[in-house]
């Protein structure tokens, strides 16, 4: 069957309502899951041994969920891994509300979550890139950012107020209900029209064609090797290091909600700047905006006041949203749309692949070497990632192609520095 260009309306509108539902109730969940194990009695450690449970089967199981998301419809895989985050946040709530949450339990059904999500991310990016043209790509991401980027600042904002307020066992609840509502929309997705998938190829041969994809472009397998460090300070820093320097010295989790929402606003803000520019040289311009990613764990390492911190995170958002829709430009125009989940979910895999060991081993560095020295750590380390990335010839002179169609289903050749124009 050929593909045809589907029009951006219905789907990109049903596309971008859900991923904000669904945004609204997961930036509070982090929030309140690492407050449900302080409110259990449990310590940074242990904070960090949840985050690691829902990591490590999120990163086990990302190639499957490409390969699957490749073979079969991607919104049938998206509303199966909305169900299963519905019900397994749903029993995280009443195991909090109840006051009966063990360590154990709480490790078991976030990993249960990251499951879901590992099924869910690479289809959830082929289903966007599908929902546009080549010429409506950059804007069109741009717009998607910002309504996924406003709702961050809400669910965080929210949610840091209503742990505060009532607990974490209800922002949970939260969470589980608004994966209920972005899986019914995701049902109504128009797939007419799109490619039909092959369910005889085999998880194998989809895998090695999604390696070769990778392998043969030096700028991909680049930054996913770069930021397969940078997320995992990043994420360390905000979800273990990040709630105990709240705790400690900024006032707990509202004020700790309100930062993050800066950070969600400076993303928002981003996104906006990208509905205007077109940046030529798309990987480089995005790899610059990736050292401030280093400033807030240097603020919490001192730590600077709230409003400091806040406004850190504001401009961290802000260069983050500028990678973020570069980024996106950039496999939409150079990755062919039948390989895109695949090729996703190495992307997926690389990037997290060293999530858990970070988290894990968070609260140890913090009782062995003190935790101003690990949050120095984790912001010298993204400064020397970027900056060796940055000595990649085609990270440096990947171009935007300014009026782009969707991709070639032949895979090109690798690229040269002087034939990217």
């Amino acid at each position: 069957m050929t593909a045809r260009a589907l029009p951006p309306g219905r789907n990109f509108v049903l596309l971008s309502a859900a991923t904000m539902i669904a945004g609204l109730g997961s930036s509070g969940a982090l929030i309140a899951t690492s407050f449900a194990v302080l409110g259990a009695g449990g310590s940074a450690t242990d904070v960090g041994l949840v985050s690691t449970a829902r990591m490590v089967p999120l990163v086990l199981f990302l190639l499957v969920g490409g390969a699957v998301a490749d073979r079969f419809p991607r919104h049938r895989v998206m509303v199966a891994a909305n169900s299963v985050n519905c019900v397994s946040q749903g029993l995280f709530a009443v195991l909090v509300l109840s006051g009966t949450a063990h360590l154990w339990q709480m490790a078991l059904l976030a990993a249960v979550g990251g499951t879901g999500q590992a099924f869910f991310a690479p289809a959830s990016e082929g289903m966007v890139l599908a929902s546009v043209t080549g010429e409506q790509s950059s804007r069109a991401f741009a717009l998607f950012r910002v309504g996924v980027n406003g709702a961050n600042i809400g669910g965080a904002a929210l949610g840091g107020a209503l742990v505060a307020a009532v607990g974490p066992g209800w922002v949970l609840a939260i969470d589980s209900a608004a994966f209920a509502v972005a899986g019914a929309l995701r049902a109504f997705l128009d797939v007419r029209g799109m490619p039909e998938r092959d369910p005889g190829e085999g998880v194998r041969t989809a895998l090695r064609e999604g390696w070769r994809e990778v392998v043969s472009r030096p700028w991909l397998w680049a930054i996913v090797a770069q930021f397969s460090l940078v997320n995992a300070m990043v994420i360390a820093v905000q979800s273990v290091y990040g709630p105990l320097v709240a705790e400690d010295h900024l006032g707990g989790a509202g004020p700790w909600g309100l930062v993050l929402a800066a950070f969600g606003a400076g993303t928002a803000s981003g996104a906006l700047l990208m509905t205007r520019l077109r940046p030529r040289r798309l990987l480089f311009t995005g790899s610059l905006c990736v050292f401030p990613l280093a400033l807030p764990a240097a603020a919490l390492a001192v730590p600077v006041p709230i409003g400091w911190v806040g406004a850190i995170m504001f401009g961290t958002g802000v260069s983050v949203e500028v990678f973020a829709v570069t980024w996106m430009v950039a496999l939409h125009q150079e990755i062919p749309e039948e390989k895109f989940s695949r090729v996703s979910s190495y992307d997926w895999l690389g990037s997290l692949a060293m999530v858990p060991v970070a988290t894990a081993l968070a609260g140890p560095a913090q009782e062995a070497i003190g935790r101003t020295a690990a949050l120095w750590i984790c912001a010298a380390l993204i400064v020397l990632l970027t900056a060796a990335v940055l000595c990649v010839p085609d990270v440096r002179h990947l171009t935007h192609r300014r009026e782009t169609s969707a991709p070639s289903p032949t895979p090109p050749s690798p690229p040269t520095p002087v034939t990217r124009d």
